[in-house]
């Protein structure tokens, strides 16, 4: 008899992840390997059993499950930075239960996960979210259970997944043993903390199963015509667009995770989904990646990103406290998340991936390099049931009457910060124009901006407000952010954006400003 549509052996989405994920297909059913399940069941059974008590013989361990699936036993440095960990850094008290509790139940969720999997792909009928791939240019969502997610980070805690293949696939490392490697001969005590982090979560997720949802969507915005909705903006586009300003606060404080109003969240991130979240980046992606440790799964399935596109999660549940930043962070301890749920099972976290220019230099004041980043910002913010109107936005210059048509459930606005101005380079004053633009072109009701004190935007809220007083719309701002970037690029200014457009109080083209 023919496999039905929905049989595991005829689904597109399982053979696409098949080849990365650790257990095998036979027949019409999902198997660990004979050898890997033994020394699984080994381990679910504690450590009276098992012998596994420490971060040494832990090592050991993921060696021999490792080899059970045809992988290289685990690396040197990795095995030492297990032994570091767990045999040094934890308290006696927390490797006790570490290695008494936490690892059993993992190993038990682990042999759960075939029927974890096949069950996804179950409810995924039509393989519209069905784990899989999501290659460049290849629009689409993945929706996981919290619990499968779960079972796939112990996969990673355990370096259980194949690495064959994926730098060919542009797919970023997702097992662990660089980050645990990165530990040893590390001075910096913000490697031990993101690991503090994570064994947490495992700490948590243990203790009580979560029952929700997160989902991955891959976002494109199409640079040629489709059959319907927008198309990668050129310059003179945005010179068209009549789409209005919108409202746009500064914060000098605070982050923008706690923001109390629902928002899309900016990740400031590498092309490389989580940059060096699993080796030693400790900076805002790194750092999200750690107390949402949700977020890491993407990784396993997301390719890199093109100029083109953007990642958007939703439903990351957040599971500890930090303060610091960089070589100053550290684990705080726990956090309970109370964010509501959506219809669909997922925490209303949403969090959007967009990486910014490396280093730009002098694309920093070029069109081109202009253009780039406000429509990797555009396809972020942009919500996927409204192209056709962005279309029309772009579109119909002499029209200022277009407003925004929001929806209460997508009154959802932009908090963000200075994307792509630390280790990237970028300028913070030409970016936090770039994202309000984007987010304003996107119909997004508003934009929360962290300054993180930065004393370049000192003028920031004042020439916001002049800007919105005078009802500019996206075309007329961005107009005046390449007349400024031209300007700059000749040499003929060398002010910041914000001085020049409003020196001493005085706005730019306007003589009368006095009279305001």
């Amino acid at each position: 008899m023919e496999p039905s549509a929905s049989s595991l052996t005829a689904r597109s989405d399982l053979r696409s992840a098949l080849p990365f994920l650790p257990v095998v297909l036979r027949g019409s059913a999902l198997f660990w390997p004979p050898a890997a399940q033994e020394s699984l069941r080994a381990l679910a059974l504690g450590p009276d059993v098992s012998r596994v008590a420490s971060g040494d013989v832990l090592a050991d361990a993921l060696t021999d499950l490792r080899l059970a699936l045809a992988l290289p036993a685990l690396s040197p440095r990795a095995a030492d930075g297990l032994a570091l960990f767990f045999d040094d850094d934890l308290s006696r008290a927390q490797a006790r239960g570490w290695f008494a509790e936490v690892v059993p139940n993992l190993a038990r969720l682990l042999l759960r996960l075939p029927a974890l999997l096949e069950d996804h792909y179950d409810k995924a009928a039509d393989g519209a979210s069905g784990l899989r791939i999501l290659a460049s240019q290849d629009a689409g969502i993945v929706h996981l259970s919290q619990e499968l997610v779960a079972a796939l980070l112990t996969c990673a805690l355990f370096c259980l997944f194949p690495t064959v293949g994926r730098a060919g696939a542009r797919l970023p490392n997702i097992n662990f043993d660089g980050l645990f490697a990165a530990l040893v001969h590390n001075a910096r005590q913000s490697q031990e903390q993101k690991v503090r982090c994570l064994v947490h979560y495992f700490e948590r997720v243990t203790d009580s199963t979560p029952t929700g949802f997160v989902s991955f969507e891959r976002k494109v915005l199409p640079r040629h015509a489709v059959f319907s909705g927008v198309t990668y903006p050129d310059v003179n586009a945005w010179m068209k667009s009549s789409a209005p300003l919108c409202q746009f606060r500064v914060f000098s404080s605070g982050f923008i995770e706690d923001a109390e109003q629902e928002a899309l969240e900016v990740d400031f991130a590498n092309k490389y989904l989580g940059g060096g979240a699993l080796s030693r980046g400790c900076v805002q992606e790194e750092i999200r990646f750690m107390i949402n440790p949700e977020l890491i799964v993407g990784m396993l399935f997301m390719a890199s990103m093109d100029d083109n596109e953007a990642i958007e999660i939703v439903g990351a549940e957040r599971f500890s406290q930090y303060m610091g930043y960089g070589s100053s962070f550290r684990f705080v301890g726990d956090y309970i998340d109370s964010k509501p749920i959506d219809s669909m099972g997922r925490r209303r976290t949403r969090i959007v991936a967009i990486d910014a220019l490396d280093c730009p230099t002098r694309l920093h004041y070029e069109s081109s390099g202009l253009l780039r980043e406000v429509n990797k910002a555009f396809c972020g913010f942009s919500y996927q049931s409204k192209l056709q109107m962005y279309t029309k936005l772009f579109e119909d210059s002499n029209n200022k009457d277009i407003s925004p048509r929001i929806s209460s459930d997508e009154y959802i606005g932009i908090s963000t910060g200075n994307w792509g101005c630390g280790a990237f380079g970028g300028n913070p004053e030409i970016k936090s124009m770039i994202q309000w633009i984007a987010a304003s072109q996107a119909l997004r009701p508003f934009v929360n901006y962290y300054t993180f004190e930065n004393a370049s935007l000192e003028r920031l809220g004042e020439v916001i407000q002049w800007i919105l007083h005078h009802g500019w719309t996206v075309g007329e701002l961005w107009h005046m952010l390449i007349e400024y970037s031209s300007q700059r690029s000749r040499g003929e200014t060398f002010k910041g954006f914000l001085a020049w457009l409003l020196p001493n109080g005085c706005p730019k083209n306007e003589v009368d400003c006095m009279s305001e």
